[in-house]
C-alpha cells in the first residue's frame, strides 16, 4: 500500500478488552497534518485485499474460496466503474484539490494503480492455486488442447448450435469504424486475411456470457470439467469467419466511467433524469482495458488508442481469467462438501406465530432483530405481510433503497393498496447499480396505486423504515420497524444486519415527521424527540457526545466510545475521535472497509483501536455506542460516518431503550473486536494483521457465535414458556 510523506513512526495499537485507556502524552498535534489520515481509496483497497486474503485462506472450504476470489474481482470492477471513474472526471476537469490525506486526485489515482499491482501477484498466484485444488477435488478447469478429439468435436458441434448463432462479429476498417465496446464485456479482438491476400483485416467478437451462454462451459455429459468460453470461441473461429486464415486472436475486457450523475436540482422530470442517465452510463467513457500476456505491443497500443485510453496508465495485464466475477458459475455448483454448512435463519422467538405480530410488538415495545441470524421473512416481511391483510391497518409508509424485483415485499404493498389501505413508498432512484431496478418497480408500485415518491430533491433516501398505522383500541397507533439493511430478502440471508420493531409513541410520531418530509421536501422546524435524522440533526449530534464523552472521562470512572459501521470517512467525525483518544478515552473502531484514522500513534491514537471482520457474512451494521458516565447510550440506524451520508443522504439512528437489548448488541461488538478467526487489526501505517493467524482448533468466529446464540435465546424462550405453562 502506498503512503503519504512524512508517515509517523508505527507504534502498537493493540488494546485488549481488560485494559484501561493508556494515558496520552503531552505532546502538540496538528490535526490538519496530511499525515494524520489515510486515503480513502486505498483504504478501501487495503479491505479488498483482506477480502483476497478470504480466498487465499485454506482453512476455508475450497468453493467458499473461489467465492471470496469472485466477490474480489466484482468489487474492482465496482472500484473502477465509480471510484477511478470519479477520479478521472477530476483530473478531466484541471482539479487539484488535495484531500485530507493530501492527495490530489491524479496522485490517487497513480496511488490506486502502484496498490492494484502489489496485489496482482498474489491474485494470480491465489487463482492458481485455487484451480490446482478445484482440479483435484474433481472440479477441472482445462485448455482446449488437453481435450480429447473426440471431445473437441463434441464441443465444436454444441458451439454450432446453441452459441453460434448469438455471436455476431463486426469487421474493422475504414468504412466499418471501431465498434461500440459495452461495459465489462469479454471480446475478441481478430486478426485475419484471405489466403494468399497480403491484405490484413480486424475483426471484434464480443463473448457472450450472460446471454444465454455460461463461462464455464462443460465438457461432456458426466462429472465437472470445464473449458472456458472464449477458449472455445477462438478455437471454432473458423465457422464465424469462413476460407479466412487467423493470424492471431487477443482477448480483452472494458471497464466504463459509472459517474454519470446529472443535476436534478433543475430536472423537470427526476424519473426522465434518472432514465437519461443510465443511457448516458451505457456510453460513458472507459476507464479501463484488461488484456492477457499474450497481447502483442501492437494490438494494445491500437486497443488503447481506439478506446481513447492512455496505454502507459489505463491498460492492465492480467495473467489468469479476465472478469474473476464469473467465479460465482463454479461457487453455484452442487459440492456441499466444499461449501460452509448451509444456515438457516432461526424465528425470532418473541414473535410466535400464535398472535398477531402487532400484539407481540405492542407487549415488547421494543424487539431487536439481528439477520442473518434471525430470519428476515418471518419478522420483516411478516410485519408487511400482516399489515397488508389486516383491517385494522389503515396506512403503511416505507422507505425502499434496494429490493429484489420479485420481493414478496413489493406484493404486500400492492395487496396493501388494493385492500383500501393509505399505502406511500419513498423509492430511491439513484441507488448504485439497482437505478433501473427501481424504476420498474415505482412503476409497477404507481399503477397498484401506491402514492410513490422519489424523496427529497438533491439528497439519496437512504434511510431503513417502515411504519404501519393501526386501528387500535385506544385509536390509531403507529408501529415502526427502523433497520440497518435493505429490505431485500437475498442480502438479508447475507448481510449481517439489524433492526427494531418498536412501538412508541415519540417514535412514531418522530417517523411521521420524517416521511412528510421525504413526502414534501418542505423543511420548516421538525421536531424529533427520539430520531437522529440526516443531514439536518446526526452529524451534530453525533459530535456532541463525542464531546460529551470526553467531558465524562476520569480515571476513576473512564469514558469509553464504540462504533460499528461499514466505513469511517467523515473528517469531522475522525478528529473528534482523536481528540477523544488524547483525553484517554477509549475508542474501538468496527470498520468494515474504507477507515481514515491511523490508530496507535503515541500521544494521538493509542487509545483507538482499529478492527475489520471479513467472514462468512457481510458485516453491514451500523451501532454507535458510548458510555455517558455508566448511563450508556447506543443507536443503530442507516448511517455510516461518511460525509455523503451525514450531510448528503437522508438517513435515520434510533436509540435503543431497553437495557438488556443494549447489552446485547454491546456485547456483539465486543465478541468481534475480540474475534480470533476473523478479526483484523489496523495498525498506524494502514495495513491489517490477523489477530490471531492461527488460531486454536475448536476456536469460533464471532459470526458462528451469533447463530449459536441465536439458537440459545430460542431455547431460553422456550423453557421459559414451559415453566409459565407448568405454574399456569
Amino acid at each position: 500500500m502506498s503512503h503519504p510523506p512524512a508517515l509517523l513512526p508505527p507504534v502498537s495499537s493493540s488494546l485488549s478488552r481488560q485494559e484501561s485507556p493508556v494515558p496520552a502524552e503531552k505532546k502538540e498535534f496538528d490535526l490538519g497534518d496530511p499525515s494524520l489520515y489515510l486515503n480513502r481509496e486505498l483504504s478501501w483497497m487495503e479491505f479488498n485485499n483482506r477480502v483476497l486474503s478470504q480466498a487465499a485462506d485454506q482453512r476455508l472450504p475450497l468453493l467458499e474460496r473461489v467465492k471470496f476470489l469472485a466477490i474480489y474481482g466484482s468489487n474492482m470492477d465496482e472500484f473502477f466503474m465509480k471510484r477511478i471513474g470519479g477520479l478521472k472526471q477530476q483530473v478531466a476537469a484541471g482539479i487539484q484539490d488535495t484531500t485530507v490525506d493530501g492527495r490530489t486526485p491524479r496522485q490517487q489515482i497513480e496511488a490506486c494503480y502502484q496498490t492494484l499491482i502489489d496485489q496482482s501477484v498474489r491474485r494470480e498466484q491465489t487463482l492458481k492455486e485455487l484451480l490446482r485444488a478445484l482440479a483435484k477435488a474433481g472440479i477441472e478447469i482445462l485448455a482446449y488442447h488437453e481435450l480429447e478429439p473426440g471431445e473437441q468435436k463434441a464441443l465444436r458441434s454444441y458451439f454450432y448450435d446453441n452459441l453460434f448463432p448469438l455471436i455476431t462479429p463486426q469487421s474493422v476498417d475504414p468504412t466499418h469504424p471501431f465498434p461500440f465496446i459495452s461495459n465489462l464485456s469479454l471480446n475478441l479482438f481478430v486478426k485475419l486475411r484471405y489466403p494468399g491476400d497480403k491484405e490484413i483485416s480486424l475483426a471484434r467478437v464480443k463473448v457472450p456470457v450472460g446471454a444465454g451462454a455460461n463461462r464455464f462451459q462443460q465438457v461432456g455429459q458426466q462429472g465437472h470439467r470445464y473449458v472456458l468460453l472464449e477458449e472455445m470461441m477462438e478455437q471454432n473461429l473458423d465457422l464465424l469467419f469462413p476460407g479466412m486464415e487467423i493470424l492471431s486472436c487477443e482477448l480483452f475486457r472494458v471497464t466504463r466511467n459509472a459517474n454519470t450523475s446529472k443535476d436534478e436540482e433543475h430536472a423537470d422530470d427526476l424519473l426522465e433524469l434518472i432514465e437519461s442517465t443510465l443511457q448516458h452510463r451505457r456510453v460513458a467513457p472507459i476507464v479501463r482495458l484488461q488484456v492477457t500476456p499474450d497481447a502483442s505491443a501492437e494490438y494494445r497500443g491500437r486497443l488503447a488508442a481506439e478506446l481513447g485510453l492512455n496505454e502507459e496508465r489505463d491498460v492492465f495485464v492480467s495473467e489468469g481469467m479476465l472478469g474473476l466475477r464469473d467465479l460465482w458459475e463454479l461457487h453455484h455448483l452442487e459440492f456441499p462438501a466444499l461449501k460452509d454448512p448451509p444456515h438457516h435463519p432461526i424465528d425470532h422467538p418473541l414473535l410466535t406465530r400464535e398472535r398477531s405480530i402487532f400484539h407481540c410488538i405492542r407487549d415488547q415495545r421494543e424487539i431487536l432483530l439481528q439477520h442473518p441470524y434471525e430470519s428476515f421473512s418471518s419478522s420483516v416481511e411478516r410485519f408487511l405481510h400482516e399489515a397488508a391483510g389486516d383491517p385494522k391497518v389503515r396506512g403503511i409508509k416505507m422507505t425502499l433503497y434496494r429490493t429484489h424485483p420479485n420481493s414478496g415485499i413489493i406484493n404486500y404493498l400492492i395487496r396493501a393498496a388494493r385492500n383500501g389501505k393509505q399505502v406511500a413508498v419513498v423509492v430511491e432512484l439513484k441507488a448504485s447499480f439497482d437505478e433501473q431496478a427501481n424504476i420498474k418497480l415505482a412503476t409497477r408500485m404507481e399503477e397498484a396505486g401506491i402514492h410513490v415518491t422519489y424523496g427529497v430533491v438533491g439528497l439519496k433516501t437512504h434511510a431503513k423504515m417502515i411504519l404501519v398505522i393501526r386501528e387500535d383500541y385506544k385509536g390509531l397507533r403507529r408501529y415502526v420497524h427502523i433497520g440497518t439493511g435493505n429490505y431485500h430478502p437475498v442480502t438479508a440471508r447475507l448481510y449481517s444486519d439489524l433492526g427494531l420493531l418498536i412501538y412508541d409513541r415519540d417514535v412514531g410520531r418522530d417517523a411521521t415527521e420524517l416521511f412528510n418530509y421525504l413526502t414534501t421536501g418542505f423543511t420548516p422546524k421538525r421536531n424529533y424527540t427520539r430520531l437522529l435524522p440526516a443531514p439536518k440533526i446526526l452529524k451534530k449530534a453525533l459530535l456532541d457526545k463525542i464531546d460529551r464523552e470526553i467531558a465524562c472521562h476520569v480515571d476513576n470512572r473512564p469514558a469509553r466510545i464504540v462504533f460499528k459501521m461499514n466505513a469511517l470517512e467523515d473528517v469531522q467525525i475522525v478528529r473528534a475521535l482523536y481528540r477523544a483518544s488524547q483525553a484517554g478515552v477509549r475508542v474501538d473502531l468496527l470498520v468494515r472497509d474504507s477507515c481514515r484514522v491511523r490508530p496507535g500513534i503515541v500521544g494521538l491514537s493509542e487509545n483507538i483501536r482499529v478492527v475489520s471482520i471479513v467472514g462468512r457474512f457481510l458485516e453491514h451494521a451500523r451501532m454507535y455506542y458510548f458510555h455517558h458516565g455508566g448511563e450508556q447510550e447506543l443507536l443503530i440506524g442507516s448511517a455510516d460516518a461518511m460525509k455523503r451520508n451525514l450531510e448528503f443522504r437522508v438517513e435515520a439512528l434510533i436509540p435503543v431503550s431497553s437495557p438488556d437489548l443494549r447489552q446485547q448488541l454491546l456485547e456483539m461488538m465486543e465478541r468481534q473486536l475480540d474475534d480470533r478467526v476473523n478479526g483484523w487489526q489496523m495498525q498506524p501505517d494502514g495495513s491489517y494483521r490477523l489477530h490471531e493467524p492461527r488460531p486454536c482448533k475448536g476456536v469460533a468466529g464471532s459470526q458462528e457465535q451469533q447463530i449459536k446464540l441465536a439458537e440459545k435465546r430460542v431455547h431460553q424462550v422456550q423453557r421459559l414458556r414451559k415453566r409459565k405453562a407448568r405454574q399456569a
